[in-house]
């Protein structure tokens, strides 16, 4: 591998198939849950995007300036007041081509987008309501475009889909300071049919889907049964899709992590905002992560993690055995934050070099390494270990510690 930038410097080393570190492929054919997530480990970056009608207000409400995608709940607005922003949506500059593309340039395999976030807006025609991309002035399908787009640049296309509606009238709870919306009449099961009625309009529309990325799984009305419920709904539809651990109660309480309580649905665990330590080894799990501070799309947030940054934590994701999806929050006209671009560009220049080193990897055999990150690959001879160097070390020696290999070549 060569060295495109002073961010990292990726080499590798090949050992024999007699070492410790020897990887043997297996006999049989794999079972249908590793077949199933074979391509999602083995691609390792994916886009997230949050984009609605949190765009609009980008992240202002009165004074305040700090809010992100949840502002309809943070900023306490009565659903008559939100609900006008539908008629300004009309993001006139989106390109479905140019979103697709800036992924795939960037290295990213997968995009996931929101369906629809917790405030109920969703981002195609649906059947089942008129809080729907068709209401507002832009009506366009945007996941019909993004679905040829990514068919046409060869990236997976999947979809964020939150549990939680604070807009639709059966949903429960409501929000304790929505005093105008009364719970007299809502029936949560009449909610739970809406919410697969559209889960079924999006893959027998847009799919095959690679993920449904679901979210919002906390409150008091979803549980255990509800999760496993709908975890099997969804791989009716479709066989071999894959599900996040949000589609049931299985986090611990915090970002990250899965409960050892109960045998719970989901393919894979979602820490957010965060990479764990050591990982979770044994477990496929995938870091969600904003290039700033919020994850809709906010004008006034200008703390951007540096490329550097962004490249050294996909390394060290990709070194515990981990994804990471990371995401970009469009404007309200339906284009990608100029800061964003530029990261992208950056870390797609570092990936057409170096993504060897990401793609199809496994987990790191050492517990630290002081100077980097290791990534390993098995080959037709035996065990590649790529070294991602964030640090030289200041005598000019790499030491890799614990290899008693015989080493081919480096």
């Amino acid at each position: 591998m060569k060295r495109l930038t002073p961010l990292i410097l990726g080499l590798f080393l090949c050992f024999s198939l007699l070492g410790m570190f020897s990887c043997r492929q297996p006999d049989t054919p794999p079972s249908d849950p590793e077949d199933r997530m074979a391509w999602w480990r083995h691609d390792r970056f994916g886009m997230f995007i949050h984009w609605g009608l949190y765009a609009i207000p980008a992240g202002e409400w009165k004074d305040a300036t700090h809010y992100g995608e949840w502002i309809r709940h943070s900023a306490q607005i009565p659903i008559g007041e939100y609900d006008q922003f539908r008629d300004q949506f009309n993001p006139g500059e989106f390109n479905a081509r140019e979103w697709v593309k800036m992924a795939k340039e960037a290295g990213m395999k997968y995009i996931v987008i929101t369906s629809k976030h917790h405030d109920g807006f969703c981002l195609w025609d649906s059947e089942f309501t008129d809080f729907d991309i068709m209401s507002t002035p832009f009506r366009r399908d945007v996941l019909s475009e993004l679905r040829k787009a990514c068919d046409r640049e060869g990236i997976r296309l999947c979809f964020y889909h939150s549990i939680m509606d604070w807009h639709h009238p059966d949903y429960l709870p409501r929000r304790d300071w929505e005093k105008d919306r009364p719970a007299e009449g809502a029936d949560f099961e009449r909610y739970v049919k809406y919410l697969k009625g559209q889960l079924r309009e999006l893959i027998t529309t847009y799919g095959p889907l690679g993920i449904l990325w679901f979210d919002g799984e906390w409150e008091s009305t979803w549980n255990h049964q509800r999760g496993k419920d709908l975890y099997e709904y969804v791989r009716g539809l479709q066989p071999d899709i894959i599900i996040n651990n949000r589609v049931d109660v299985g986090r611990d309480g915090s970002m990250a992590g899965f409960s050892k309580d109960v045998e719970f649905a989901g393919d894979y665990g979602t820490p957010e905002q965060e990479v764990p330590a050591t990982g979770f080894p044994g477990v496929d799990w995938e870091t969600c992560m904003t290039m700033n501070d919020h994850w809709g799309y906010n004008k006034n947030d200008h703390n951007w993690k540096s490329s550097s940054d962004l490249i050294r934590m996909l390394a060290d994701i990709a070194s515990k055995g981990g994804n990471l999806l990371l995401n970009v929050g469009p404007t309200a006209q339906g284009t990608f934050p100029e800061a964003s671009i530029e990261r992208l560009k950056t870390i797609g220049r570092w990936m057409s070099v170096n993504g060897e080193a990401i793609y199809g990897t496994h987990a790191s055999p050492f517990p630290f390494l002081p100077w980097g990150r290791c990534t390993v690959k098995p080959t037709a001879t035996g065990t590649r270990l790529y070294l991602n160097v964030f640090n030289w070390p200041q005598d000019g020696k790499l030491r890799v510690p614990g290899l008693y290999n015989p080493t081919q070549k480096a």
